[in-house]
């Protein structure tokens, strides 16, 4: 994925979050009319946007289908002149309907006053029901690369390597981040209904106390050892890391773990975009241990694996410092953590 497909896939997200926002304001406003008109754009823009990955989706269960008759041995022979395994074309549509048709679902009134006695939304905001159906989004991109299979998408990654191909990682993860930061301050009423300092203290992003921000580096330095530590556990168990999981980790990341500057885009871009969506964002809304669960479900080169329940345990401890402190020391904490491994790496401490 280069610059210009991450600029493409959240200027639309974030540009909903701003029409539904607007159409709560109008709301609180008692113009009626507008609010209603707004939402029908914010969920008909949404709508438009699962159906085409449900079409997407289902085009590829048929070619799935196919690929059981006349046209897989072409497809065999594809995939063994490329090299790649043989991809399940229907697991992998399956993986864009399903978790889409979740998505519209979730829009639903009845849906969403369930979810709202189990977590502290507004079911009648269109702000808050935007949110809740973004989670499908989530789905969507695990489920879907799960379909296409974790050795698959590392077998391109090599042989896009080994042909030439290469893309700036450093940069494409710090727009990748700064995307997640403006659709965390869009989503919270910025440029509609809060100025940009309301809209950073409701992120729950503050200049920190000594005491918070030693806390914040503390914490995420004392995650270290523990995660390292149940790691070497469940491997002598037989729960040991995942090969398809390190390939595809080292093919997206590994070259961030070559250089100093690296390294701490690792830390500093992370916890600046994903601190601000879900610490920031979404945890008042959506409560501590579903806003864990969708962090951990969003790393989906991990897939659903015990790197996946690790991540959850991180998230589960980011959100208590965000519950007792604030946002910003849990982003000095995942800043901390991700750039203590990230040494641990590129000084080759574990080797």
């Amino acid at each position: 994925m280069d610059i210009l497909s991450v600029l493409l896939l959240f200027v639309p997200l974030v540009l909903v979050l701003w029409i539904a926002n607007q159409s709560d304001g109008k709301k609180e406003r008692g113009d009626l009319g507008s609010a209603r008109s707004l939402a029908w754009i914010a969920y008909g823009t949404l709508l438009l946007l699962y159906l085409s990955l449900v079409a997407f989706g289902v085009l590829l269960v048929v070619i799935g289908l196919l690929q059981r008759g006349p046209l897989g041995a072409q497809l065999r022979d594809f995939y063994a002149a490329s090299g790649l395994g043989e991809v399940s074309w229907i697991d992998a549509g399956l993986g864009l309907w399903l978790p889409s048709l979740l998505g519209m679902i979730l829009l639903l009134p009845p849906l969403r006053r369930l979810f709202a006695r189990l977590v502290p939304i507004d079911a009648g905001r269109v702000v808050h029901a935007v949110a809740l159906s973004y989670s499908a989004l989530v789905l969507v991109n695990l489920m879907f690369t799960l379909g296409i299979g974790l050795t698959n998408l590392a077998d391109t990654l090599e042989s896009s390597s080994a042909a030439g191909v290469s893309y700036n990682i450093t940069a494409l993860i710090w727009v990748q981040d700064i995307a997640m930061l403006v659709m965390a301050l869009v989503g919270v009423g910025w440029l509609s209904r809060r100025g940009l300092r309301a809209a950073v203290d409701r992120l729950g992003v503050v200049a920190p106390t000594w005491k918070q921000a030693a806390i914040g580096i503390g914490v995420g330095l004392a995650m270290v050892p523990l995660i390292l530590l149940l790691e070497r556990l469940a491997s002598q168990v037989g729960l040991g890391s995942n090969p398809d999981v390190e390939r595809l980790t080292e093919q997206m990341l590994g070259p961030m773990l070559t250089s100093l500057p690296g390294v701490l885009t690792l830390g500093l871009a992370a916890a600046l975009g994903e601190e601000s969506v879900f610490r920031g964002a979404l945890q008042p809304r959506f409560g501590l241990v579903l806003t864990a669960i969708l962090f951990a479900l969003l790393h989906s080169n991990y897939g659903i694996t015990l790197s996946t329940l690790l991540v959850f345990g991180v998230g589960l401890v980011l959100g208590l410092l965000r519950l007792r402190y604030n946002t910003t020391a849990a982003m000095f904490a995942h800043a901390i953590y991700n750039i203590t491994l990230g040494l641990i790496t590129y000084l080759g401490l574990l080797k």
